[in-house]
This record gives structure tokens, C-alpha cells and sequence, in this order.
């Protein structure tokens, strides 16, 4: 079957490309434009099996998107009831029983009661602008209380960072926080973020569980050729081939992007300078059925990725180098690149009682730097050489047991090793001590460090029944954070009432105890003393290390699905953590560093409804979240004197408080066609002396049509 995809859109957007602490990048707001993103994709499928089926037929929503999942086991027992009839009719049935079999057990064994559940099928991401090309955190902005920042990051519920990832239901290794995104959108079933009151199993980053269930059965039977492209010089082949044969099944992705826009533009210019990106991804699926109750999943991923760092024209030049000549700042040319590889394998076992899972995992992570040695020196004074590296290896382990009919017990555990290396090479200016340089030749100052922590954590919880509609469903696990820095442990009580009011409408009221321990990254005293009298030096030689996040955390949510197709959630959260962390990227290279504050709070409220009738799906979000913190208690030297004794005695607002956010879209299917329209929305982000200031909000309105043409084979 061969194939041609034709779509547009319209994208007005205003944003603030840099961020307070994001080095020499000038903080500029870009004014709002138009831009077009028209695109062309050309596909070729090498198998008769159906190609992107969603694109032909109306892009219903998954119903459970944007309702809290606290589905009983009347619901189980009615599709085991169903599934021996299903599986009569045919082979291929059979095969799909048995996949969501394995994927029901996987859900019990790590349920989500009690936590506010968002949840995206392919249906609605083939809607999102991009579709299966777009990024992954395209998918994630379209759910409540996700907040847009520069650098393609995403916060969820005032949190800097703090999300876990996990395919299948495994964990994902925290990697280097980098511009990349990982993920590839084109491996996805679907995607559930998590956030809330998380039950005793979810541990260490707790801000929100992004659980991807990666393409498994009848939807692997694929096999893709696509090209895609458009504005900014973008260009993006990709492939797709899948398949199952007897007992085994498997999935293989890679995808090349390039273009013109890797980073947000400093600049309020249409086209940034010095901003080309040419980022490669592989992934790969394999699992074999041993029988209908165990099977064992393989996941590979490769990502590699380069970054031009965009620049500003015009800037002054601060130093004077010897034989530098006449230079230009639009001409610096600074480099990243980002590399991450991981491995997961994974046994699962299903019983008619017991089902449990075990999975041993191994990631490797790298972003290295390359400085402009000439440029950078003349109008920064410093030209620094990084290379980064993450090394981490672990295995989790999760049961269920259904010990009676009202009770049904989880347990798990799960450890991790991780070993991070940092290289510097760091030319700089010797200064006097007003900071004027002495000398015209720079020196090279080289800096090896190194930091290690080991993660473990066990959790027992118990999912009770009270009666008729009513779960209470709590538990305790134990954590322990043992560093080269730091050395910490807590017990964390977790519970969660879910009342049922009645079959449309579901409350639930929750508590969780967090331990959430920083990134295995600390820069001791002796690195920052080696910088004393040069253009490198920082304010002060404070470098006190980063403590574990201690919180209590309190969720109220009510759903309720309307008979006309109409679903609504509301809820509410209050955090109140000591040694909250943050994040904050303090020189040139976009590597983000730990720190926390002594005291802080976050409260806010999230809305989310979707309605959906034949080939029309709407969907509406809309969250407010505010945050407080006091007093810089580690990593000190990131900050200036005047701003660490401001935030001593005042509580300021984190800068990546999205104090406002909303995201809204519809999308209308029908014979080949397909048209949307959606918006995200934020305000409140800070910028300035202590946060003091807010950037100006940012608007993004993507309008698109698409048509499949399709020509078959003749018969």
C-alpha cells in the first residue's frame, strides 16, 4: 500500500526564550506571530495490514483520558467472562485476548487508585499537531496542569522536575536533563500521566508517573516508510516495522530530525542564528510468550542528538584577548550533544491470585559541550569544555496477590546504583578584585569530579473494599538515599479513599508522605576554590549539598461522566515540603543542576473535560497553581550574595510556577479527512532579581487539516 499524507497549520505563538540563571542567553520576549508549519509526509507500506487506521476513521477518544481510574473488579470479571467467546471467533481474537490479558495483570499489579489519572490513546495524539512526528512533550502539554518552559522542558503541578518515566510499567533511569526529548511519540499505545496522592508503589520522583504503554499485538503488524517536513528547514524520515510470529512479537523504530529550530530563539528575530539540531532515535521491542501466563519483554532505545546554541547579535564585547581580532557574537559557535542509551528486560507472570513482575534495567547518558574558545573568552570571559556522564543500573520488582475478596495485597521493591562523571576544561581571565582582568592570555583550569548514589526502596499496601463503591487502599514503603554526598532514609504512610457515588461519578480523597532524593550531582568546594580570582569565580564558595525532599501531600478530586458523552474532573492539592528541590541551569551549557530551599509550599487546582460524539472529539483543561520557598540551603555558590539574603528572609515563587494554564482543542474526522484546531496557554512564569518579575505569558494555536490518499494493490 502506498500513501500520501497532506496537512497544514497555522501556529501563533509568544514565548520567553531564557530563563532567570540561563547564563549570557538574553531573556527577550519573541512577539506574537503567525507561522506556517505546512507539511508533507509520504508513506510507503511494505505489508497488505491497515496503515495508521486512525487517520481514515473518526479520531474517537480513549474515554478513560481524562477520568480518574478506579474501575472494580466487576469490570475484570465481565471481560474474562467475555474473553473465552471472543476467542472462538477467531485466531487473530485470540491473540488480542492474550495481550490484554497480560496488560490487565500488568494494571494490577500496579494500579493507579487514588491518584489523578490523565490518559492519551493514539486516537488523540494522531490529533496533536505533528501526530506521530511530534515531540513527546507535544502529547504531555495537552493535559491539566502541564506547563510549558524554554529548553523543551514540561512542569507538572509547580514541580521543576520530579517525573518518573515508565514503558510497560518499568521504570525508566533518570538520564542528564538535556534539550532532547527522548522518547519517540511513534512507539506509544498510550500514555497516562499520574499525579496526585500516588500510591506506596510509586517512590523517589513523585511530581507525576508518565507510564507509557508501549505498541503490542495486532498494532505491531506494521510496516512503515514515512518522510516528513516543513517550516524551519525541517526534515524527518522515519520507519516503522513490526510484526508477531507463534509466540513471538516485536516492534522496531528510528527516526532522523532536523531542522532549524532545535532551541528556543533568544532573539525577537523570525529566524534564529546558529539554531540548527539533527537528532537521531532507535527503539526496539521483542517478547516472547513462554505460555498464556508469562512472557518475557526486551525494550532497546538509542538517542543521539546535536545542538547549535543559538546566538544574539550585537552584543559588547566584555574582554580583550590576545589575537582574537574582529569578532561578532552571532558568529560564537557553542555545541551540545546528548546521548542516552537504555535496556530493559522484563519477565511478568500471571496468575488466577498471584502476578508479579520482575525487571532488570540498565541506562547510559552523556552531553558534552564543545565551547567557542576564541568568541566565547571575548564576551563571556569563560569558554568552558564539558563532558557529562550518567551511568545507572538497577531491577525493580511489583506483585499483586488477591488474599481475599475484599483485600487484595501489593508488594515490590526496587534498587538502583548510579554513577556520575564530570570532566571540565575551563579557559579563563586572571582578575584583580574588582573583576577587571589582568592579562590577555587566557589559562586552561581542567576539573575531574565524580559522584555516586545507590536507591532503594520496598513498599507492602493493601487495596480494601469497605463496602459497596468504597476503597481505601494504603500502604507504607521505605526509602533509603545513600550518596557521596548524602546518606538519608524515611518511612512514607500512603492512603487513599475512593468513594463511587454512583456508576458516573467517582470522589476520592487522598494523603502521601515523599521522599524524593536530588540527581546524583554535586560540585564540592574545592572545584569552585580552583576558580578563585578568575572570570569563573563565583560570589561566594558556599557549596553546601543538596538534602532529600521531605513532603506531605494532600489530593481531593471529583470525576463524573455525563450520559451525553461529557467528562469532567476537578481537583485540588496542597504540598508542604522542607528542603524543596529545584533546578536551575547557571552557565552556558544546558546541564541543570540540584539545589533546594528550606521550606516550601505548593497548592493549586486542575480542570479537565473531553466530549466526544461520532467523528467530533473536544477536550478542555484548565489549572492554577501557586508556590512559595525560602531560604537557598544548598548550592549556594549558584546564586548572587544580594539574592541569597533576599530569599533568606522572604518566601519568593519558583520560577517555574505556571501560575495560569490552559489547553483546549477539537478535532473533527470523516472518510480520509481530519481537521483540528487547539491552544495551549500559560502565565505566570518568573524571571528576575529572587523571581520577582514574571515573563509574559505565551499562546500557541495550532489549526490543521489532513487527507489520506490511499492506492491499493490490485486484488
Amino acid at each position: 500500500m502506498f500513501g500520501l499524507k497532506y496537512s497544514t497549520c497555522y501556529e501563533k505563538m509568544q514565548f520567553v526564550y531564557s530563563r532567570n540563571g540561563a547564563g549570557l542567553l538574553p531573556v527577550m520576549a519573541r512577539p506574537a506571530s503567525w507561522t506556517s508549519c505546512t507539511a508533507l509526509a509520504l508513506w510507503c507500506a511494505l505489508s497488505g495490514a491497515p496503515l495508521h487506521a486512525q487517520a481514515a476513521t473518526s479520531p474517537l477518544p480513549d474515554p478513560d483520558k481524562k477520568n480518574v481510574h478506579l474501575k472494580g473488579k466487576s469490570a475484570e470479571r465481565r471481560a474474562k467472562a467475555q474473553a473465552p467467546k471472543e476467542a472462538e471467533a477467531s485466531p487473530k481474537v485470540e491473540a488480542v485476548t492474550v495481550h490484554a490479558a497480560f496488560n490487565s495483570a500488568r494494571a494490577r499489579i500496579a494500579p493507579n487508585l487514588g491518584a489523578v489519572a490523565y490518559r492519551m490513546g493514539q486516537a488523540q495524539i494522531s490529533t496533536t499537531p505533528g501526530g506521530e512526528n511530534a515531540a513527546f512533550n507535544q502529547v504531555l502539554l495537552r493535559m491539566p496542569g502541564v506547563v510549558m518552559d524554554s529548553f523543551g522542558e514540561e512542569h507538572v503541578r509547580g514541580e521543576h522536575g520530579g517525573l518518573t518515566y515508565r514503558i510497560n510499567g518499568v521504570l525508566l533511569p533518570e538520564g542528564l536533563n538535556g534539550f532532547g526529548q527522548e522518547l519517540d511519540t511513534r512507539i506509544i499505545d498510550s500514555v497516562t500521566l499520574m499525579t496526585g496522592t500516588l500510591p506506596a508503589q510509586f517512590g523517589f520522583r513523585t511530581a507525576g508517573i508518565v507510564d507509557v504503554t508501549a505498541k503490542s499485538g495486532n498494532s505491531l503488524n506494521n510496516r512503515e516508510i514515512s518522510l516528513y517536513g516543513g517550516s524551519y528547514n525541517s526534515f524527518n524520515p522515519s520507519f516503522q516495522v513490526g510484526g508477531t510470529k507463534g509466540k513471538w512479537e516485536y516492534f522496531v523504530t528510528g527516526s532522523f530530525n532536523r531542522n532549524n529550530i532545535g532551541i528556543e530563539n533568544p532573539t525577537p528575530a523570525f529566524r534564529a542564528t546558529h539554531d540548527v539540531t539533527e537528532q537521531g532515535k532507535a527503539f526496539g521491542y521483542a517478547s516472547y510468550h513462554f505460555d498464556d501466563t508469562s512472557r518475557l519483554s526486551l525494550l532497546t532505545s538509542i538517542s543521539n542528538a546535536n545542538f547549535e546554541i543559538p546566538n544574539a547579535a550585537g552584543l559588547p564585547k566584555l574582554y580583550d584577548i590576545h589575537g582574537a581580532g574582529d569578532v561578532k557574537s552571532q558568529d560564537v559557535d557553542d555545541k551540545q550533544n546528548e546521548q542516552n542509551y537504555y535496556v530493559v528486560l522484563s519477565y511478568q507472570k500471571t496468575g488466577n491470585k498471584l502476578n508479579y513482575q520482575i525487571s532488570p534495567y540498565f541506562r547510559y547518558g552523556a552531553i558534552n559541550y564543545t565551547p567557542d574558545p576564541v568568541r566565547d573568552m571575548v564576551f563571556q570571559g569563560v569558554a568552558e569544555k564539558e563532558n557529562n556522564t550518567f551511568t545507572t543500573g538497577g531491577l525493580q520488582f511489583d506483585a499483586s496477590y488477591e488474599a481475599a475478596k475484599a483485600h487484595t495485597i501489593r508488594f515490590g521493591v526496587l534498587g538502583q546504583y548510579t554513577s556520575e562523571k564530570l570532566w571540565t576544561r575551563t579557559d579563563v581571565l586572571p582578575v584583580d578584585e574588582s573583576g577587571f582582568q589582568t592579562s590577555t592570555n587566557p589559562v586552561s583550569i581542567q576539573d575531574n569530579t565524580g559522584n555516586w548514589a545507590a536507591e532503594a526502596g520496598a513498599y507492602l499496601q493493601d487495596e480494601w473494599k469497605l463496602l459497596k463503591g468504597v476503597t481505601l487502599n494504603y500502604g507504607v514503603r521505605y526509602d533509603r538515599f545513600e550518596s557521596s554526598f548524602d546518606h538519608e532514609g524515611q518511612a512514607s504512610p500512603r492512603a487513599n479513599l475512593v468513594w463511587e457515588v454512583d456508576p458516573s461519578t467517582t470522589v476520592h480523597f487522598g494523603y502521601s508522605r515523599y521522599f524524593a532524593p536530588p540527581t546524583a550531582q554535586y560540585i564540592g568546594q574545592a572545584t569552585l576554590l580552583k576558580f578563585a580570582g578568575t572570570t569563573n569565580s563565583p560570589e561566594n564558595f558556599n557549596a553546601t549539598a543538596t538534602k532529600v525532599e521531605r513532603s506531605n501531600y494532600f489530593d481531593i478530586c471529583l470525576s463524573h461522566r455525563f450520559p451525553q458523552g461529557l467528562s469532567i474532573t476537578v481537583d485540588g492539592f496542597y504540598k508542604q515540603a522542607r528542603n524543596l528541590g529545584d533546578l536551575g541551569q547557571f552557565g552556558r551549557a544546558v546541564i541543570l543542576t540540584p539545589f533546594s530551599y528550606r521550606t516550601g509550599k505548593v497548592y493549586g487546582a486542575e480542570f479537565g473535560g473531553n466530549y466526544h460524539y461520532k467523528g467530533l472529539t473536544v477536550f478542555g483543561n484548565f489549572s492554577f497553581v501557586n508556590t512559595a520557598a525560602k531560604d537557598v540551603n544548598s548550592a549556594q555558590y549558584q546564586f548572587p550574595a544580594d539574592e541569597l539574603a533576599y530569599i533568606k528572609n522572604h518566601a519568593i515563587k519558583l520560577d517555574h510556577e505556571g501560575e495560569f494554564t490552559s489547553s483546549a482543542g477539537a478535532s473533527y474526522g470523516w472518510a480520509g479527512n481530519k481537521a483540528y484546531v487547539d491552544f495551549l496557554y500559560g502565565y505566570g512564569l518568573r524571571s528576575g532579581f529572587a523571581n520577582t518579575g514574571k515573563q509574559p505569558s505565551y499562546h500557541i494555536i495550532n489549526i490543521g487539516y489532513e487527507h489520506t490518499f490511499k492506492k491499493y494493490p490490485p486484488p
